[in-house]
């Protein structure tokens, strides 16, 4: 996984976020940080802590669309964030994220620092992973039973990691959510999964078993 400020110094860091104008943020757990951006057109990076992206439809359920952890990043051009109904959730207190105008890199052009060249080869390569990770997301949502949704993710995930055990990152109401799913189906899907010898579930930890 590439991350924004791959192959550039601390001090480079520190002087290109100086030269794009960047800002630090600190939010408290459950601050939606929407609320608290005067830029629709912005690229954010989690500094240290989680945030989610959330969509709420017409009916009021949620559908967790991104789960953002240390390094992760997120923006108008590289999420689906788009709309009054998207809210991006701060999981953990002291969660600090980064914010920068997409105008700023946009219109940056100076050509002394090279760390600026490496600092855009870093985001091209974030936005194709982005892709990759919601042409996944596709096909998991688009599965017709929550029994095939679930193994599905479990299959990408498992792919991910490099083995049939894996830990899901978040809690399994954040799962029933972020597959747009009711939590009592899916809890009696997972359920039978286990009971016919597909799967085995400690906590959060899923083997898969065939």
């Amino acid at each position: 996984m590439a991350f924004l400020f791959d192959k550039i110094t601390m001090n480079d860091k520190d002087l290109l976020l100086k030269l794009l104008e960047a800002t630090t943020f600190t939010f408290k757990k459950h601050t939606n940080i929407l609320t608290s951006l005067k830029k629709d057109n912005i690229v954010g990076v989690v500094e240290s802590g989680r945030v989610q992206i959330i969509r709420n439809d017409y009916d009021g359920n949620r559908v967790i669309i991104d789960e953002l952890n240390q390094n992760d990043v997120f923006g108008t051009m590289i999420s689906s964030m788009i709309g009054d109904n998207y809210d991006i959730i701060v999981k953990e207190d002291n969660t600090k994220i980064i914010i920068i105008d997409y105008s700023n890199i946009t219109n940056f052009n100076s050509t002394q620092y090279n760390f600026f060249n490496q600092f855009i080869k870093n985001l091209l390569v974030i936005t194709t992973d982005k892709i990759v990770e919601k042409n996944d997301r596709i096909e998991v949502l688009t599965q017709k039973s929550i029994r095939d949704k679930l193994l599905e993710y479990f299959r990408i995930i498992s792919e991910k990691k490099g083995g049939k055990t894996f830990d899901i990152p978040f809690s399994f109401t954040e799962l029933a959510e972020y597959l747009g799913v009711d939590r009592s189906a899916m809890s009696r899907e997972l359920k039978n999964l286990k009971d016919e010898g597909f799967i085995k579930v400690v906590n959060k930890r899923v083997t898969l078993l065939y």
